[in-house]
């Protein structure tokens, strides 16, 4: 019997990670009960990929840090990283936020589990694959763990660059630029990049690709677990509308709906494929399905929709709390598919 390749993926939707960390967080709160020390979300994964906050919080587990203290940076941040946003003439010419607080939490924090260095991709305790989008080559790319003998642009890279590069969600942060020095002591440029959400806000499908492309795997040899960061449906029932112009997509009621309609409509279509090849047309292959295969999420009413850049502790709480609904309703099944 071929040994499971398990694959974990996490969605993109800014502050809204709290949701997919305060869930694997809860999972980790029964792992520590285990005596064969795989009480880490990485000990139990081959490969981890995850988009703009998913991508950041993918790249925390891989270095072993635990899942709640990825949510507690997220709970206790906000405000710093979030707060101070621009007025909305401000945001005519400028991104609404600066990244510089959270570029230091992110470093700091992995540098915290590297011995006080800046780890790079190849330090990465469980592979992983980090979509950003690349405005210099204008294609979108995946930063990936050497987990191929042809894959060796990325494991220079320190870690923290790829989280600011996923996470750079256009009008939010502008596109991320660093250089680095590589292990041979050259100087690299890193420059221009863009939220991975602009093309792969669900990354469940990459993960899939790469466990059969990359690593050799048959779907059926797979087993993933992928993690949303809550959706409302998309709608708008006025026939009458007449005004569809930048007003309604980017600026009226402080929402910036073009960004919601194709991430959201992105994420759905990864959900629908996947389901697809896991099911089959119609479900037709639904008692004998094709992997593993579970997908956390959760309809939001219109009390718990949040933000991307949501700022206020006491609203992230009980967007949070949501994770814990779910953890308690499915929680057991999961972690018997995924965590044995």
């Amino acid at each position: 019997m071929n040994e499971k390749f398990k694959i974990l993926s996490i969605d993109g939707g800014g502050i809204k990670g709290v949701f997919p960390a305060f869930y694997l967080a809860l999972i980790e709160q029964e792992l520590a009960k285990r005596t064969d020390g795989k009480t880490k979300i990485k000990d139990h994964f081959h490969l981890i990929t995850g988009t703009s906050t998913g991508g950041i919080i993918a790249l925390a587990l891989s270095l072993g840090i635990p899942a709640k203290e990825i949510y507690e940076l997220y709970l206790n941040n906000a405000e710093n990283i979030f707060g101070n946003k621009k007025g909305f003439w401000g945001r005519l010419r400028y991104s609404s936020h600066k990244r510089d607080f959270l570029e230091k939490l992110v470093r700091d924090k992995f540098k915290e589990y590297f011995n006080g260095e800046d780890p790079r991709i190849k330090d990465c305790l469980t592979n992983v694959a980090i979509p950003i989008y690349d405005l210099i080559k204008g294609n979108p790319s995946v930063i990936k763990s050497p987990y191929h003998p042809n894959f060796k642009r990325d494991l220079h890279i320190p870690v923290y660059q790829v989280a600011m590069a996923t996470s750079a969600a256009p009008t939010y942060f502008d596109p991320y630029s660093a250089d680095y020095t590589d292990l041979e002591g050259m100087e690299r440029p890193f420059r221009n990049k863009v939220d991975g959400g602009m093309m792969a806000n669900n990354p469940t499908i990459i993960g899939l690709l790469e466990a059969i492309k990359a690593f050799g795997k048959d779907i059926k040899d797979l087993e993933i677990l992928s993690l949303g960061t809550g959706y409302k449906k998309f709608t708008e029932g006025d026939s009458k509308r007449n005004k569809w112009g930048l007003i309604y997509w980017m600026v009226k009621n402080d929402r910036k709906r073009l960004i919601e309609l194709f991430m959201q409509s992105q994420s759905q279509l990864v959900e629908n494929y996947i389901s697809l090849l896991y099911q089959g047309i119609d479900k037709t292959e639904q008692e004998n399905p094709n992997f593993v295969y579970d997908r956390v999420n959760v309809l939001l009413c219109e009390d718990d929709l949040i933000e991307m850049d949501e700022s206020d502790p006491d609203r992230i709480k009980n967007f949070a709390e949501l994770a814990m609904a779910e953890f308690h309703e499915k929680g057991s099944g999961v972690i018997k598919n995924h965590f044995y």
